[in-house]
């Protein structure tokens, strides 16, 4: 196997290869480190590139190899972390060059679960400024690109994350998600992107952030790769306010399930914010029109998020206003929410608001097993795209753009974008599949079917 073809081969893959010695923790850090170097330059996916860290930590597992066959699942395999979570030792910036020089002494609980598992993280990935936007263009670093077409973000806010794998500079990356931030980039890039429902996933040491909003989870070229790191996430730490319990077989295991016929609905708009582009509608209808091929009960469903629309900006506003990012550090759209932050009562009922609207919500959707809708309302724009509107007039642009995806944060269920295909531009099509609550299993081994009736691994960008 040449290195081109080890630099996308899924990261499970890579797991076996290392743990029956064909392949050395060191050899393949090595290789990833070197196209890091070679692309991140013109993809913008790494804010920091932990390369010593990577190396010793490599060496000494690639030492470990020959004295013991015990080896956790991902033993010796490259992921990178969204600069969103801590990392000891390593800055953390969010997006922001005003925490340059922020730097924790403890990992994120997610962090120390990956490390457990046996990864070697890489870096930190970029990610827009707070994890506020729906692209990757925070000031002070290089905007990331998309590497089917470097004219075009990659999405937001785990943009660099999404480049990195779909790029080839690591193997598979965690990810988070308070309003599409896994599965916006994930369809941008061409990947598989799963956000967890509400609680599957520790926020440990602190708390849950943006009123239970986001989550972590996994971004990659597989759904069983995304499965099996949504496993190695996966489980309640002391004191979580939220959590699940573990699911009674793995989510790998749901990659090779059998599956009943299921009832899924579909919808192509958003009301109010409107109908899809052509692009995502495509999307949509030819993944119903396959699910229907498959067995299973299709009926169409109109989403109406006309009441979450309000209360879920007055949340994001606090989020802003909840940073260590000075007001005049601020890029100008999160400076404008900023400036438009009411009191703490004003927050308090729309935290309430949300609340009953996404029970409404999960009530809507007792009828069936899965939604599908597209991930954004329109296809990826071009970095820079909106660089010359108002604040305002761009906060209005992320509402419609990201309409699809804020409702499964709202209600804490589960959701999972796949591709679909290409569109004119040669960038990816995508959709997401939205479960019941804690049905991640369930969506699991549905995007498994999907996987295996229209494979999509073949597929890499054309990198020079």
């Amino acid at each position: 196997m040449n290195n081109n073809d080890l630099a996308f081969t899924p990261a499970l893959e890579l797991a076996k290869l290392i743990r029956s010695r064909e392949l050395s923790p060191l050899e393949l850090v090595e290789l990833y480190l070197n196209r890091i170097e070679q692309f991140n330059p013109q993809l913008g996916s790494y804010f920091t590139v932990t390369a010593e860290q990577a190396i010793a930590d490599a060496q000494a597992k690639t030492e470990i190899l020959t004295t013991t066959s015990e080896l956790p699942p991902f033993f010796g395999v490259p992921i990178s972390i969204k600069d969103l979570n801590a990392v000891a030792g390593v800055p953390c910036t969010y997006g922001s060059p005003a925490l340059l020089q922020n730097i924790p002494n403890y990992d994120d609980g997610v962090v120390t679960r990956i490390k457990q598992a046996g990864f070697i993280i890489l870096g930190k990935t970029a990610t827009s400024e707070l994890g506020s936007f729906p692209y990757t263009e925070p000031t002070g670093f290089p905007p990331a690109r998309n590497p089917w077409n470097l004219e075009y973000t990659p999405g937001g806010s785990s943009g660099g994350a999404a480049a990195a794998v779909a790029a080839g500079l690591c193997a598979i990356a965690q990810g988070s998600d308070g309003g599409g931030s896994i599965r916006g980039p994930a369809a941008c890039c061409g990947l598989v992107g799963i956000k967890p429902s509400r609680g599957r996933v520790t926020h440990a040491p602190v708390g849950s952030p943006v009123a239970g909003l986001g989550t972590n989870g996994p971004i990659a070229r597989t759904v069983a790769d995304a499965a099996a790191l949504l496993d190695v996430m996966s489980g309640y730490v002391t004191g979580d306010p939220y959590w699940l319990p573990d699911p009674q077989t793995s989510f790998l295991a749901a990659t090779t399930e059998k599956l009943s016929n299921l009832r899924i609905a579909f919808s192509t708009s958003i009301h109010p914010l409107g109908s899809a582009d052509a692009n995502c509608q495509q999307g949509v209808m030819q993944t119903v029109e396959l699910l229907a091929q498959l067995g299973h009960t299709i009926e169409e469903k109109s989403l109406d998020l006309s009441g979450l629309v309000e209360p879920f900006q007055t949340v994001w506003q606090g989020a802003v206003a909840a940073s260590r990012i000075p007001p005049e550090a601020l890029q100008p759209v999160n400076r404008f929410l900023f400036s438009r932050i009411g009191s703490v009562g004003e927050y308090l009922r729309a935290v309430s608001q949300m609340q009953i609207l996404a029970r409404q919500i999960v009530a809507f959707l007792d009828t069936v097993d899965v939604l599908v809708l597209p991930v954004y309302l329109r296809s990826p724009i071009r970095v820079g795209e909106w660089a010359d509107l108002t604040p305002e007039e761009t906060f209005q642009k992320i509402i419609h753009w990201v309409a699809p995806c804020p409702a499964a944060n709202a209600t804490g269920q589960p959701a999972i974008a796949i591709p679909v295909g290409f569109d004119a531009n040669g960038l990816p099509m995508s959709v997401q599949l939205v479960g019941k609550p804690a049905a991640e299993s369930t969506l699991i081994t549905l995007a498994a079917q999907l996987e295996a009736a229209n494979p999509w691994i073949q597929h890499r960008p054309n990198l020079v």
